[in-house]
């Protein structure tokens, strides 16, 4: 399954929509625009909305909470949009959901 990401800024935030499975095979290509948005963003929100993602493994998983710490290291956030379902429930269940901020809908992002 292909993987899409569209960017958009929001106020003071990058938005990433991913679409597709984030998976060993679309790892890589997530990892680098991800990186890219977080790099050309320091000190800035990047904002992943997961809600049109179908499955993420655990190399998907790894590859958010390191974003999500690089993202800190240059003095920014990363946060994810997921709306409750599966994807939500391995969130909680993983522990990812206490190492980076969950919220169900966009307007929530504080």
């Amino acid at each position: 399954m292909l993987l899409k990401c569209s960017d958009e800024v929001l106020d003071d935030r990058v938005i990433v929509t991913v679409a597709g499975a984030i998976d060993l095979s679309t790892v890589a290509a997530l990892r680098d625009h991800l990186l890219r948005v977080v790099t050309d963003n320091p000190g800035g929100t990047v904002v992943i909305d997961l809600d049109e993602v179908v499955a993420v493994d655990d190399t998907g998983l790894g590859i958010l909470l390191g974003l999500a710490g690089r993202a800190r290291e240059h003095g920014g956030d990363l946060r994810l949009v997921c709306a409750p379902g599966r994807l939500r429930d391995r969130l909680s269940l993983t522990g990812a959901d206490r190492a980076v901020a969950v919220s169900s809908k966009r307007a929530s992002i504080d």
